[in-house]
């Protein structure tokens, strides 16, 4: 079985996030960047089918040089390949998933992978972007997958109870928690990781869907209150739980 995983590189969820000058990026001093935390279910994912079926598994992410680092995280973990779409410039999903896209085209995978969201734009869109662009049918918030042949059957959680989906190969999916536990990797395959060749390839230029206005932290309206275990502070918690 021939599977593509699409990782993007994200900033630790721990990171304390400082918007840049021009109001468009964060400032990348100080920040430990890493493999979106569902893109991690999808590369576990594909290494259990791999053991089960047999294949190859080729991870992907459109980005700079510096994405190298979770490309080898993901070769520690088991991936046979790797792969960088390398751009320089600010992209939206649209550029990113036709680039993946038309790189998809070259390998013909059985399967394509994916976590449901990025954790930095959380877009959302990509699942369908790339299914639409290579005409495979999807699903997207995958907690349960089970594979017979040709034949998917996927279940995902849903207000109030599950949900059942089936599909055929080619298909593109987005990983949730509870699919899997991603493994840790171990110490030697991290240093083997570091000596693997990674493919370059660079993007293709694609004109903008979407355009990044400006960022902003989240405001924070609420203050603070500090209260004892006297009568009185008690007696003022219940009038501020009261409203």
């Amino acid at each position: 079985m021939n599977i593509l995983v699409c990782i993007s590189r994200v900033p630790d969820t721990a990171t304390k996030i400082v918007i840049g000058g021009d109001r468009k990026s964060i400032t990348p001093e100080g920040v430990k960047f890493i493999i979106g935390p569902y893109d991690e279910f999808a590369i576990e994912e594909a290494l259990q089918l791999k053991k089960a079926n047999g294949g190859e598994v080729t991870v992907v992410t459109v980005g700079t040089e510096k994405s190298q680092d979770v490309l080898r995280t993901a070769l520690a973990m088991g991936a046979d390949k790797a792969v960088i779409l390398k751009t320089e410039e600010a992209v939206d999903s649209f550029f990113v998933a036709k680039n993946i896209a038309d790189y998809a085209k070259g390998i013909n995978p059985d399967l394509i992978l994916l976590g449901r969201q990025s954790i930095d734009f959380d877009s959302f869109q990509m699942t369908s972007s790339l299914a639409e662009l290579l005409d495979m049918p999807s699903v997207s918030v995958v907690s349960k997958l089970a594979i017979n042949g040709d034949a998917l059957e996927c279940e995902r959680d849903i207000e109030g109870g599950k949900e059942t989906l089936y599909a055929s190969l080619p298909c593109v999916i987005s990983t949730q928690k509870d699919l899997n536990s991603p493994r840790y990797p171990k110490l030697p395959d991290i240093m083997k990781a570091k000596k693997k060749p990674i493919e370059t390839i660079d993007a293709t230029p694609v004109e903008a869907r979407t355009e990044l206005l400006d960022m902003e932290l989240p405001k924070s309206n609420r203050k603070g209150i500090i209260l004892s275990d006297s009568d009185e502070d008690i007696a003022k918690f219940v009038e501020l739980i009261k409203g």
